[in-house]
C-alpha cells in the first residue's frame, strides 16, 4: 500500500489534539460528541425515510475519515442523502453529474491563460468542484475510466496535481459517490484501485411498505421536511480525532486481522475461499475496519468497539474489495454469502 494512503498516514490537521488527552478527557468529549451525533442522525432521519442502516453507515464512514460508494437503483434518495448530510454536518457540499463526455478538468479544474491590461500573459489556476468538503460524484460509473481516475489522487492524498503543481483540498474532504447497478446500459465498472479507495460500499434497497407510505405523505404535500444544521466542519474534524483516540481491545484487533486474512485466497485456510475468490481485500480493508468500528462505537455512544461492530461492518467494507473467480461466477456463488460464512467464524 502507498504510504500516502489517507488510512495509513498520520491524522489530518485538527485531529492530532486527541493524543495529548487523558482517558477521562477522551471519555468526556466522546460522550458529548455522541449526543450531537445522535441529534445529527435524527435530523437526517427526518428527511431520509426508511434508510436508517444507510444513514448509520454513511455517518460511520465520515467519522472514520473515509469515502463511501452508494449503490442502488435511481429514485432511492441517494442524491437527497448527500445534500442533506452536507447541511446537517455543516460541510461545503458540491455535486458533479458524471456523464460519458465529462472530462477530468471538469472535476479538478485547469489552468487558463490570462492577459492583463499591459498585454502580459500568465497562467491562472481555476479550481474545479472537487475543492469542497463533501463531493457528491453522482452516477460515477456513467463516466469513462479516464474521468473516474481523476478522483484517485484526491481521494487518497487529499490533493490534486495540475500542471505540475499540487493543490491541497479543504479539510475535511469526503467523496460520496452514487452508482447505478452495473447491469444498466451505459455504465463503466469502477476499477479495483478506485473501489479500494472507498471505505465502504453502501447498498440502498427499496423501502418497506411503512416507510414508503410515510414517504408519500411527507413529500407530496404543500410542505416538505428539512433538516437543521447540527455540526460544523471543525466539529467533524474533532469527531474524527476522537475516533482515532478510542481504545480497541486485542480481541477486536485479532478479529479484524483474522477476518481480512481469511477473505484472501492467498492467506485463507478455507478451501472454498481459495477456489471461489479471485482476489481479496488488502491491508487497507483492515485499516478501514479498525477505524470504522471505532466510529460506529462513537456513533452509538460507546467508548470502544466490539466484535459485533466488526461483524456489522464486514459486508460494506469487504464485498467491494473482493472478486469471484470465473468458476464461482458460473456457479452463481454469492460474495455476500461467503462473507457471512467468514463473519460467523470470528466470534
Amino acid at each position: 500500500m502507498d504510504d500516502n494512503s489517507p488510512l495509513h498516514a498520520a491524522p489530518q490537521a485538527g485531529m492530532t489534539f486527541s493524543t495529548a488527552l487523558t482517558g477521562e478527557q477522551i471519555a468526556a468529549q466522546a460522550e458529548a460528541m455522541a449526543g450531537r451525533l445522535k441529534q445529527a442522525r435524527t435530523e437526517l432521519g427526518r428527511v431520509i425515510l426508511g434508510q436508517d442502516r444507510v444513514i448509520e453507515l454513511v455517518l460511520t464512514s465520515i467519522l472514520a475519515g473515509g469515502h463511501a460508494l452508494l449503490v442502488g437503483a435511481p429514485g432511492l434518495g441517494k442524491t437527497l442523502l448527500v445534500t442533506t448530510l452536507g447541511r446537517v454536518m455543516g460541510m461545503d457540499a458540491r455535486r458533479v453529474q458524471f456523464t460519458p463526455d465529462l472530462m477530468p478538468s471538469d472535476i479538478l479544474g485547469s489552468e487558463i491563460l490570462d492577459e492583463d491590461e499591459s498585454g502580459r500573459r500568465s497562467f491562472r489556476f481555476v479550481a474545479g468542484p472537487v475543492f469542497c468538503q463533501l463531493l457528491m460524484a453522482d452516477e460515477i460509473n456513467r463516466a469513462s475510466p479516464r474521468t473516474q481516475s481523476a478522483l484517485l489522487q484526491a481521494m487518497q492524498e487529499r490533493e490534486v496535481a495540475i500542471a505540475g503543481t499540487n493543490h491541497l483540498l479543504p479539510r475535511p474532504f469526503h467523496v460520496l459517490a452514487t452508482q447505478n447497478p452495473i447491469e444498466q446500459e451505459g455504465t463503466y465498472p469502477l476499477p479495483e484501485a478506485q473501489l479500494d479507495r472507498f471505505m465502504m460500499q453502501v447498498t440502498l434497497d427499496f423501502p418497506d411498505i411503512q416507510a414508503e407510505r410515510a414517504m408519500l405523505l411527507a413529500t407530496t404535500g404543500t410542505t416538505t421536511a428539512t433538516a437543521s444544521p447540527v455540526l460544523g466542519a471543525a466539529d467533524v474534524l474533532h469527531a474524527q480525532g476522537l475516533v482515532r483516540a478510542l481504545p480497541v481491545g486485542e480481541q477486536v484487533v485479532d478479529a479484524i486481522v483474522r477476518l481480512v486474512r481469511s477473505a484472501r485466497p492467498e492467506t485463507t485456510d478455507d478451501p472454498v475461499i481459495r477456489e471461489a475468490v479471485a482476489w481479496g481485500p488488502g491491508p487497507r480493508a483492515a485499516q478501514a475496519l479498525m477505524l470504522a468500528t471505532r466510529a460506529r462505537a462513537l456513533l452509538d455512544g460507546r467508548l470502544s468497539p466490539t466484535i459485533a461492530d466488526v461483524a456489522a461492518l464486514a459486508h460494506p467494507i469487504l464485498v467491494h474489495r473482493m472478486a469471484l473467480s470465473f468458476t464461482a461466477r458460473a456457479e452463481n456463488t454469492s460474495l455476500s454469502e461467503l462473507v457471512d460464512t467468514l463473519v460467523g467464524r470470528i466470534g
